[in-house]
């Protein structure tokens, strides 16, 4: 059977090459070289290691690599908190009494896997026998998972690391954190405000560290009408650890309930 012959370019029909799902007209279709010859070619330069169709492969493998890891999780709380918190802080016991006490409630614990809090209510959660899970980031500036995550997948990208605290988790605790708290904290909740999330609660421990930003919320962003009293309601604020975990227990229940 003969090839088919290129459909001659006019104003209606412009040259074309297909590259796979992608068309190329014009100037764009002279590739002289076919996808099968670029993959079995060895020689050339590797910098397509380093294109964006290649880091979309890559973001796949994050997203399959962490829901293979964390599939089989039982109910679990991710917890978030400062990685400069040092030992002799009294943030650090807090940290591993959380973890403890959820893992006596029979929840995993899940952080960010570094050091500081983090490290604390890993440490906690796994003295006290639950499942300590860590989700690690690629920094410039941070260590490795901490020697006491159970369980640790490490990530490349925020956005799958986010996906995976979200979608493995049935509350939220922030305990005293900086940016990266902040930044986990008010994506929980716009995700739950839009109901892009079925509603879990968001607990902030510390009413002394906490408080002003309540206060601001309350006295300034609902007062100027960006947002409404359910929208605050989505936060519960204490310094108590019987009280936070009261708080995530009622929420697990209510939705086993509904499910």
């Amino acid at each position: 059977m003969d090839a088919p012959q290129p459909v001659p370019a006019d104003d209606e029909h412009p040259r074309e090459r297909q590259r796979g799902p992608v068309t190329l007209r014009r100037e764009r279709s002279d590739e002289t070289t076919t996808t099968d010859q670029r993959l079995l070619d060895s020689r050339g330069p590797s910098d397509w290691v380093h294109t964006d169709p290649w880091r979309v492969l890559r973001i796949q493998a994050e997203f399959v690599e962490g829901f293979g890891a964390l599939a089989e999780v039982p109910r679990a709380v991710t917890v978030f908190g400062s990685a400069r918190t040092k030992r002799e802080d009294r943030e650090y016991q807090l940290g591993r009494d959380i973890g403890g006490a959820l893992a006596r409630a029979g929840f995993a614990t899940i952080t960010g896997g570094g050091p500081g809090t983090m490290e604390a209510v890993n440490r906690g959660c796994s003295e006290a026998g639950g499942l300590s899970i860590g989700l690690g980031i690629e920094l410039p500036f941070e260590q490795g998972l901490n020697p006491w995550v159970d369980l640790g997948v490490n990530f490349r990208y925020f956005f799958a690391r986010k996906t995976m605290f979200i979608k493995y988790s049935q509350a939220f605790i922030c305990l005293p954190g900086g940016f990266g708290t902040l930044d986990e904290l008010f994506e929980a909740l716009t995700l739950v405000q839009t109901k892009k999330v079925t509603k879990f609660p968001v607990v902030l421990f510390g009413t002394e560290y906490w408080g002003g930003l309540y206060d601001w919320l309350r006295d300034s962003v609902m007062k100027h009408g960006k947002i409404g009293d359910k929208d605050l309601a989505l936060l519960h604020v204490t310094d108590d650890i019987d009280d936070a975990v009261r708080v995530v227990e009622e929420a697990y229940q209510a939705w086993s309930d509904a499910h």
